[in-house]
């Protein structure tokens, strides 16, 4: 029979309580191990690393921006009247002085306009011609009239002074040296009346003539912008330079004020830049500038500044200072770096991913020693095209990682290998 042991039941399950317990405390030990161990550093391979070292000096502040070379002088020459393009005489790229001919309209409506015009001009020239030959017959007329009254009034004043002598001395009666005295006076009011008759028509001989001749000008100058009308059918250059564009085609209609060629100095060339608004505030008229013609920089400075903001861009002038070399030409793609200021004996390095103007951004210093890069936070300052001012967190000599280092936000030191 199986006799009863209570107290080796008692024993295994404290044997068994005890591994527990020993296991349990093992686990906890071992969580407690790996919660205090720090996280492996990642790998990052030199190769893919960008780096650079932080220097001290003179950091020039740039803009850099696209443009293309434009003629300083440019002219697009207009249509004067409406017409219909007959011939193109000389084609885009040659040369052209002021006087070329380069296309020819033809308006048979205008052609007509001009011979009436000359007519009528014909036909005030020789009315004024009438008016002034009538006017001085009846000026002359008048003037024959005062010198007759002038003579009678001689004849009848000589008279009159020879009867009063006559009179006086009893030969001659009195009233008849009296009916004499009264017929000079009646002949001298006549020459009065005639002179004022003649003064008279003299004004209203200036007054006519002005109105003839006011009519005449207008009617000459009718003809004579018909005249230039007509000559402008005769579509000219205006400018010597090279013919750059023909804006219409034979055949066709233009009208009055219509754009008809374009027409350049290919020897007065300036850089037209489109700087990003973002970049406008500190660009300056006068500030120096570097344009690079495909491989040739020439030196020159901002003339002018548009005042509006297109296409998120502003455009900027800039004339050159030395001559440029033969292969510029117009619309030529270029290239402009803009001088903002010079900064001297500033702490500067290049420009992080992410990195702004005026910004506190983490950046990894690398000891090259050890091959670690640890965290740090830098403040940063004025920013040029590809170095940024350093204002804090960084010393002269010490290696910087620019690379983009989002992937290890987490960590506070990688491995540069």
């Amino acid at each position: 029979m199986d006799i009863q042991r209570p107290d080796l039941q008692r024993k295994a399950r404290l044997r068994r309580r005890l591994q527990l317990g020993v296991a349990g405390a093992v686990l906890l030990l071992l969580v407690m191990i790996v919660a205090g161990m720090q996280p492996a550093m990642p790998r990052v391979p030199r190769a893919e690393a960008w780096l650079d070292t932080v220097q001290r000096g003179e950091l020039v502040r740039e803009v850099r921006a696209p443009g293309s070379l434009q003629p300083r002088e440019l002219r697009w020459i207009a249509a004067e009247t409406a017409g219909r393009v007959e011939r193109i005489l000389v084609r885009p790229g040659a040369r052209v002085s002021a006087d070329t001919v380069v296309l020819e309209l033809v308006n048979p409506e205008l052609i007509e306009q001009q011979l009436a015009a000359e007519a009528a001009l014909k036909a005030a020239e020789a009315e004024l011609v009438a008016r002034e030959i009538s006017l001085g017959a009846q000026l002359i007329d008048h003037r024959a009239e005062l010198e007759r009254a002038q003579s009678e009034y001689e004849s009848a004043r000589l008279q009159a002074e020879a009867e009063r002598q006559l009179a006086e001395s009893g030969i001659l009666s009195r009233i008849q040296a009296q009916r004499s005295a009264l017929a000079a006076e009646q002949w001298q009011r006549r020459v009065e009346l005639e002179r004022q008759r003649i003064a008279n028509f003299e004004r209203t001989l200036r007054a006519q003539l002005e109105a003839e001749r006011a009519r005449l000008q207008q009617t000459a100058g009718t003809a004579e912008l018909r005249r230039q009308q007509v000559a402008a059918l005769q579509v000219r250059a205006g400018i010597d330079g090279v013919l750059q564009q023909i804006a219409v085609e034979e055949g066709q209609q233009v009208s009055a004020g219509s754009n008809l060629l374009r027409v350049s100095r290919p020897d007065q060339l300036i850089a037209v830049l489109r700087v990003p608004e973002t970049q406008i505030g500190e660009v300056a008229l006068d500030q120096r500038v570097r344009i690079d013609l495909r491989g040739t920089e020439v030196e020159g400075r901002i003339l002018r500044i548009d005042p509006a903001v297109s296409n998120g861009a502003v455009q900027v002038d800039v004339a050159f200072e030395a001559p440029l070399p033969s292969g510029a030409r117009p619309d030529l793609s270029v290239d402009g770096v803009i001088e903002i200021e010079r900064l001297s004996d500033v702490l500067y390095v290049g420009r992080p991913a992410y990195g702004q103007e005026g910004a506190e951004v983490p950046l990894f210093r690398v000891d090259e020693a050890r091959g670690i890069a640890e965290r740090v936070r830098v403040r940063l300052g004025r920013a040029s095209l590809g170095k940024i001012e350093v204002l804090a967190g960084l010393e002269a000599g010490d290696r910087v990682l620019l690379s983009d280092t989002t992937p290890w936000n987490e960590h506070e030191r990688i491995r540069i290998e």
